[in-house]
């Protein structure tokens, strides 16, 4: 594969995953203009923040992880930072693909839906503790299934589209896809990784990182348009499942085993990942990083706390909320102890950064409120 086409793929891979999911039920509570205009503005930010923090990964001689260069320039609380927000949205997700599964499952099967999400604890979880190298590599072929799969998912519901599911606005629920939007756009900790393989062509990065992000929010736009399109107020939090209930006996087959298969190659990958945090950073042993990357998300599936939509809401609140604030301190800090001269630079100063921040800032809180 030809290097900036293997860039943009290795952004693509580690970002897009079952948290689109998400968007299309979040997108109707607030009316899809709303929702549309939220996919487009939180794109053009998380295309800035990961460019700036591709340039502070520039800027630094060797490699080193999204925690080592949090370390570097903002000491060792931006490296606490880093962690805590990676582990923290983590197990929003882990948590929210257990109830996403078992949600599907019971609608294909029916049965009870706490069954078949322990039964996705048990399996998912002994994969985990096993760390197959098949984990290592889904996103590389994760994305090509969720692309296929958008685009069938197209052609399907094409027909059954009702052009009065896109009027109107609710701005009291204006903020309501923010949280959901965001987490669905987590991936900083990527950015490091593409600059490794990018290698001796590293003034390939900025390309990279706007071609893949502008695909990744087409692609978000055109879900929540077919969805929401085809399902109007009978949008599900999983979205592949109102669709299929709408659109035809196949495409609820289609739809729900695609979100099956999204939401568990998803747990698989976050899950290692963050036993690998546990285990390689910050040396607890195997079985009990294993213990800390599971019990929590038991705990919650268990006594069933929250839902799908409203975990990775806040999970994208707290940990975009929280990545975007500490790149921008990088970005500020990297300017003034960088190594080297990077092949790219993003203009920054401490007014662009103020209203970034604010602006970022006022969506998060706002779209706080609805859980307090």
């Amino acid at each position: 594969m030809k290097i900036l086409p293997l860039g943009i793929a290795i952004i693509m891979g580690s970002i897009v995953g079952a948290g689109i999911l998400g968007i299309p039920y979040t997108v109707i509570q607030s009316g899809f203009l709303i929702g549309a205009l939220e996919i487009i503005l939180l794109g053009i930010v998380i295309a800035l923040f990961y460019l700036y923090l591709g340039e502070v990964t520039l800027r630094l001689k060797g490699t080193h992880e999204l925690t080592g260069y949090a370390e570097k320039f903002l000491g060792k609380y931006g490296k606490y930072g880093f962690a805590f927000s990676m582990a923290f949205g983590i197990y929003g997700a882990l948590i929210a693909y257990l109830f996403g599964i078992g949600e599907a499952v019971t609608n294909l099967v029916g049965g009870t839906t706490l069954y078949y999400s322990l039964a996705a604890f048990v399996i998912l979880g002994f994969f985990v503790h096993k760390g197959l190298k098949l984990i290592e590599n889904i996103e590389f072929w994760m994305i090509g299934g969720v692309v296929l799969i958008v685009v069938i998912i197209a052609l399907f519901s094409f027909s059954v589209i009702d052009y009065n599911n896109y009027k109107g606005v609710n701005l009291s629920n204006a903020f309501v896809p923010y949280g959901a939007i965001l987490f669905a756009f987590i991936g900083a900790s990527v950015i490091p990784e593409v600059r490794q393989v990018l290698n001796k062509n590293k003034n390939l990065m900025k390309k990279s990182i706007i071609y893949a992000v502008v695909i990744i929010t087409l692609i978000y736009l055109l879900f929540a348009f077919i969805v929401v399109g085809a399902t109007g107020k009978n949008t599900t939090e999983i979205a592949t499942t109102g669709l299929g209930n709408q659109v035809s006996p196949v495409m609820l087959i289609l739809g729900n085993v695609f979100a099956i298969f999204t939401m568990s190659t998803s747990f698989l990958a976050l899950g290692l990942a963050l036993r690998w945090m546990f285990e390689y950073d910050y040396k607890v042993k195997k079985n009990l990083a294993l213990f800390l990357v599971l019990f929590i998300p038991l705990i919650f599936v268990l006594f069933h706390i929250g839902s799908f939509v409203k975990i990775i809401s806040l999970a994208g609140i707290v940990t975009g909320g929280l990545e975007g604030i500490l790149i921008l301190m990088m970005h500020y800090k990297a300017k003034k102890l960088g190594e080297r001269k990077p092949e790219y630079t993003i203009k920054g100063n401490f007014a662009i950064y103020a209203i970034i921040l604010i602006l970022f800032l006022a969506g998060i809180i706002m779209s706080l409120k609805g859980y307090f």
